[in-house]
Protein backbone atom coordinates (compact mmCIF):
# COMPACT_ATOMS: atom_id res chain seq x y z
CA UNK A 1 0.00 0.00 0.00
CA UNK A 2 1.53 3.05 -1.17
CA UNK A 3 1.96 5.96 1.76
CA UNK A 4 -0.53 8.25 2.94
CA UNK A 5 0.23 12.00 2.47
CA UNK A 6 -0.61 14.91 3.64
CA UNK A 7 -2.87 17.96 3.18
CA UNK A 8 -3.59 21.09 5.80
CA UNK A 9 -6.49 23.61 4.87
CA UNK A 10 -5.70 26.51 7.48
CA UNK A 11 -7.94 29.06 8.32
CA UNK A 12 -9.12 30.92 10.82
CA UNK A 13 -12.44 30.84 10.04
CA UNK A 14 -13.98 27.26 10.54
CA UNK A 15 -16.32 27.23 8.37
CA UNK A 16 -14.24 28.00 5.29
CA UNK A 17 -11.98 25.03 6.75
CA UNK A 18 -14.65 23.03 7.02
CA UNK A 19 -16.08 23.08 3.66
CA UNK A 20 -12.35 23.05 2.51
CA UNK A 21 -12.43 19.82 4.67
CA UNK A 22 -15.28 17.91 3.40
CA UNK A 23 -14.89 18.75 -0.36
CA UNK A 24 -11.11 17.26 -0.06
CA UNK A 25 -11.81 14.35 1.60
CA UNK A 26 -13.05 12.46 -1.56
CA UNK A 27 -9.86 12.46 -3.08
CA UNK A 28 -7.95 9.24 -2.13
CA UNK A 29 -4.54 8.44 -0.75
CA UNK A 30 -4.60 11.46 0.91
CA UNK A 31 -5.47 12.52 4.92
CA UNK A 32 -6.90 15.63 5.08
CA UNK A 33 -6.00 18.06 8.10
CA UNK A 34 -8.23 21.26 8.85
CA UNK A 35 -6.14 23.76 11.29
CA UNK A 36 -7.71 27.41 12.51
CA UNK A 37 -5.23 27.77 14.75
CA UNK A 38 -2.21 28.51 12.19
CA UNK A 39 0.55 28.24 15.28
CA UNK A 40 -0.88 24.48 15.91
CA UNK A 41 -0.74 23.80 12.04
CA UNK A 42 2.71 24.90 11.83
CA UNK A 43 4.00 22.49 14.63
CA UNK A 44 2.17 19.51 12.94
CA UNK A 45 3.47 19.99 9.77
CA UNK A 46 7.29 20.31 11.66
CA UNK A 47 6.45 16.95 13.11
CA UNK A 48 5.00 15.61 9.64
CA UNK A 49 7.18 17.33 7.66
CA UNK A 50 8.09 14.35 5.42
CA UNK A 51 3.91 13.25 4.97
CA UNK A 52 2.87 16.57 3.92
CA UNK A 53 2.49 17.47 0.27
CA UNK A 54 0.48 20.72 0.06
CA UNK A 55 -0.85 23.00 2.45
CA UNK A 56 -3.80 25.67 1.84
CA UNK A 57 -3.64 28.65 3.98
CA UNK A 58 -5.52 31.91 4.69
CA UNK A 59 -3.44 34.70 4.25
CA UNK A 60 -5.16 36.73 7.12
CA UNK A 61 -4.68 34.99 10.49
CA UNK A 62 -3.66 35.75 14.38
CA UNK A 63 -0.56 35.30 15.37
CA UNK A 64 0.95 33.73 12.57
CA UNK A 65 0.12 35.31 8.59
CA UNK A 66 -0.22 33.21 5.70
CA UNK A 67 3.05 34.46 3.87
CA UNK A 68 5.04 33.80 7.45
CA UNK A 69 3.51 29.99 7.56
CA UNK A 70 3.90 29.01 4.10
CA UNK A 71 7.75 29.98 4.26
CA UNK A 72 8.01 28.22 7.51
CA UNK A 73 6.73 25.13 5.83
CA UNK A 74 8.64 25.80 2.58
CA UNK A 75 11.99 26.22 4.83
CA UNK A 76 11.10 22.54 6.56
CA UNK A 77 10.69 20.85 3.36
CA UNK A 78 10.91 22.82 0.16
CA UNK A 79 8.78 19.99 -1.64
CA UNK A 80 5.53 20.58 0.38
CA UNK A 81 3.32 22.80 -1.90
CA UNK A 82 1.53 25.93 -1.27
CA UNK A 83 -1.34 27.67 -2.06
CA UNK A 84 -2.37 30.75 -0.43
CA UNK A 85 -5.96 32.54 -0.13
CA UNK A 86 -7.60 35.90 0.54
CA UNK A 87 -10.43 37.45 -0.16
CA UNK A 88 -8.39 40.88 -0.08
CA UNK A 89 -6.43 42.05 -2.83
CA UNK A 90 -2.76 41.45 -2.56
CA UNK A 91 -0.41 43.98 -4.13
CA UNK A 92 2.21 43.60 -1.70
CA UNK A 93 6.28 43.13 -2.74
CA UNK A 94 6.30 39.72 -0.41
CA UNK A 95 3.90 38.46 -2.18
CA UNK A 96 5.27 38.94 -5.96
CA UNK A 97 8.18 37.90 -4.57
CA UNK A 98 7.00 34.54 -3.04
CA UNK A 99 5.23 34.09 -5.89
CA UNK A 100 8.24 34.44 -8.23
CA UNK A 101 10.48 32.43 -5.58
CA UNK A 102 8.33 29.54 -6.28
CA UNK A 103 7.65 29.46 -1.81
CA UNK A 104 3.82 30.20 -3.27
CA UNK A 105 2.84 28.06 -5.98
CA UNK A 106 -0.60 28.62 -6.28
CA UNK A 107 -3.26 31.18 -5.67
CA UNK A 108 -6.72 31.48 -4.73
CA UNK A 109 -9.14 34.34 -4.29
CA UNK A 110 -11.84 34.21 -2.27
CA UNK A 111 -14.81 33.49 -2.58
CA UNK A 112 -13.76 29.98 -3.64
CA UNK A 113 -15.81 27.76 -5.47
CA UNK A 114 -15.20 23.97 -4.77
CA UNK A 115 -14.85 23.55 -8.41
CA UNK A 116 -11.73 26.38 -8.69
CA UNK A 117 -10.70 24.50 -5.23
CA UNK A 118 -10.08 21.15 -6.79
CA UNK A 119 -8.33 22.56 -10.43
CA UNK A 120 -6.17 24.56 -8.53
CA UNK A 121 -5.21 21.09 -5.86
CA UNK A 122 -5.12 19.24 -9.12
CA UNK A 123 -2.63 21.28 -10.85
CA UNK A 124 -0.33 21.48 -7.83
CA UNK A 125 -0.81 17.22 -6.93
CA UNK A 126 -2.99 15.51 -9.51
CA UNK A 127 -6.42 14.58 -7.75
CA UNK A 128 -7.88 11.19 -7.73
CA UNK A 129 -11.21 11.11 -6.49
CA UNK A 130 -12.34 7.97 -4.67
Amino acid sequence: MARNKFISVIDDDPDIVLLFYEALRSIGGFTIFKFTDPKVALQHIKTNRDAYVLIISDLRMPNINGLELIKSTKDLNRNIRTILMTAFDIDDRLFQEYMKSKIINGFLQKPIEIKELYSEVNRQIGLHKK
